[in-house]
């Protein structure tokens, strides 16, 4: 009995080290994470709320990955309600199954996990995850996702002295279920009672606006040196407009791609977007400095509290930051001037980026477009009796039974493949309506933002390029303005209200592809679609098919076996059979070696 508990433990033993040698030893290799998304009650702005934190932390923790390699991460969901995780700006190459969205992806319930896998396929930079549903990015379980450069690819600029991570995001002291009752009913969500960064309320730099005793960031760092700064927008609807007092950004990257490098004061940075800044310590540090996350676009003067401030702190500092903040941009009543930062924006087309050649190889602006789609936003209206948000009049109903599940499983009436290319002169509607794309195809996107409030759009599976921006309504003649040439390549991109965006993307990945507003009222209210992609021709080399572990809803819920909580070590292999393989051989030759 003894001998038989030996090599029990030994056994177990064994397939751990097993486990761990496969994932370090593989060509590409992995990164591993659990999460637990659980509630957590903090008061970053001095009232307890009920926030999402992901292994008891708020903001959750960093995925830190480099490119090509493959990530694995178990999800446990110990919230009450429904959960799927999202990877915004991660390509998830012929990889939909993994994309975390309710068109593709059903939900994992209560007291379940759900194992992620996926390979950061030709990429770096900057990102961040969050939960998809229901509004529950404006709660927490949010968090960065970095992707570093491999080894041998130079990036295009020297080596920071540190790296610091900034989530900065409007937030309500009402928890998400709070929120959502407020559309349910027809209500607008208001003023957010302020901003948070880092999951921290605002530095007392005003004693009437903010309260005593509240819990701000601060960053610490030594004169003469260098820092890049990674900024996530993860608030729920406000852009914010992004400084830090006394010292220059210098913007180096957008979700993924190296930009021209150029020196500003201050940044606006939309829902959902993601930039890299160098600073640089060269200021004289009589006193800590200001970091400013405030409201942009909207009536500053009644927005004052919709504020986030952290500190800057010198190791030499010479005491605490005083007096105002500093100014915000003063062009909200000049909208020409306000466009032009995000026109001035510019990849770097001599830098490498996740392969040795340079980001500007890929001569997009000589590519002839196969389909044009001009996606208008109007502000919510009222349909069958509910408040709604459309894209080209439509407002997108979530299938019970995600988009290419429904495929594979011959599951009729899950969607249709409607979505039309302009906006239609007919009554609004709700329809689970999708976009036809072409396997391929070099398509344009044209943003048409005809609501009253900026927005954020995201594609899922792509970036894409930003050629144009302009204020009023686009038309063909349009096309003369576009920047074919140096376009900087992103995933979420803002749409001035009153004004578009256009946008080209080649459709060279296979899947199901979530094309939203990230702003999350607005998304809410049904203002996404898809884009389908298939190969006509698939073989098995475009598209991966679905996971082991895939799970099954709406019609095909009968196919569900129950997934209870499992170890981490089934945690990795769960989904991932090539692995499972490797591990059974690497144990099974550690045994023979043991006897």
């Amino acid at each position: 009995m003894a001998l038989f508990q030996s090599f029990s433990t030994s056994l177990f033993l064994l397939i751990h080290i097993a486990l761990l040698s496969t994932l370090s030893l593989a060509a590409d290799p992995t990164v591993s994470y659990d999460f637990k998304l659980s509630y957590i009650t903090v008061s970053p702005l001095g009232v307890p709320q009920k926030v999402i934190a992901v292994n008891g932390q708020f903001p959750g923790p960093l995925v830190n990955a480099t490119t090509n390699n493959n990530v694995v991460i178990n999800v446990r969901n110990d919230l009450d309600e429904n959960l799927l995780m999202t990877w915004p700006g991660i390509q998830m190459r012929r990889n939909s199954w993994q994309d975390g969205v309710l068109g593709t992806n059903c939900p994992i319930p209560p007291n379940w996990d759900w194992t992620y896998s996926f390979q950061l396929k030709d990429q770096i930079g900057s990102f961040f995850y969050y939960p998809s549903l229901n509004l529950q990015r404006a709660s927490g379980g949010f968090g960065p996702f970095v992707i570093n450069n491999r080894a041998i690819i130079q990036i295009p600029f020297a080596q920071p002295d540190g790296d610091f991570v900034l989530l900065i995001g409007d937030w309500y002291t009402r928890n998400h279920s709070a929120l959502r009752a407020d559309l349910d009913s027809g209500k607008d969500l208001g003023m957010p009672d302020g901003v948070l960064i880092n999951g921290k309320g605002p530095y007392r730099y005003n004693t009437t606006l903010v309260p005593d005793g509240l819990p701000y960031e601060t960053i610490k760092v030594d004169p003469g040196k260098t820092y890049r700064f990674r900024v996530h927008n993860v608030g729920t609807s406000t852009s914010l407009n992004f400084r830090i007092q006394g010292h220059n950004l210098l913007l180096v990257e957008t979700e993924g791609h190296y930009t021209v490098q150029q020196n500003f004061s201050s940044f606006d940075i939309h829902v959902g977007q993601s930039c890299s800044f160098l600073v640089t310590m060269d200021q004289n540090a009589t006193s800590d400095y200001y970091i400013v996350a405030s409201a942009r676009f909207v009536n500053e003067s009644l927005w004052q509290k919709v504020t986030g401030v952290g500190i800057l702190q010198y190791s030499n500092s010479k005491g605490s930051a005083t007096g105002p903040l500093p100014e915000a941009p003063s062009d909200i009543y000049n909208q020409w001037s306000a466009m032009n930062q995000p026109k001035a924006i510019r990849q770097n087309t001599t830098a490498s980026g996740a392969r040795p050649n340079p980001q500007g190889s890929f001569h997009y602006g000589s590519i002839n477009v196969t389909d044009t789609y001009i996606l208008r936003s109007l502000p919510p209206s009222t349909i069958d009796g509910k408040l709604r948000a459309t894209l080209n009049g439509i407002s997108f109903v979530n299938p019970d039974t995600p988009i290419r599940l429904a495929d594979l499983n011959q599951v009729k009436g899950s969607y249709k493949l409607d979505f039309p290319s302009e906006p239609l002169n007919r009554p609004l509607r709700r329809d689970t309506s999708v976009i036809n794309a072409t396997y391929k195809g070099f398509i344009e996107v044209i943003l048409q933002n005809n609501d009253t409030k900026m927005q954020s759009f995201h594609m899922n599976g792509y970036s894409f390029f930003v050629v144009g921006m302009d204020w009023g309504i686009w038309s063909e003649n349009s096309r003369g303005s576009y920047n074919k040439w140096d376009s900087i390549s992103r995933c979420t991109i803002e749409v001035y209200p009153g004004g578009w965006t256009a946008v080209l993307a080649s459709l060279d990945n296979v899947g199901i592809w979530n094309l939203r507003v990230e702003n999350l009222d607005r998304w809410y209210l049904g203002q996404e679609t898809y884009m389908k992609i298939t190969n006509p021709e698939e073989n098995g080399e475009t598209e991966m098919p679905p996971p082991d572990n895939v799970l099954f809803c709406g019609a095909l819920a009968y196919k569900q076996q129950d997934r209870g909580h499992k170890d981490s070590a089934g945690s990795i292999l769960q989904g991932n059979p090539d692995l499972f393989f490797t591990v059974l051989m690497a144990v099974c030759a550690a045994v023979l070696v043991f006897s």
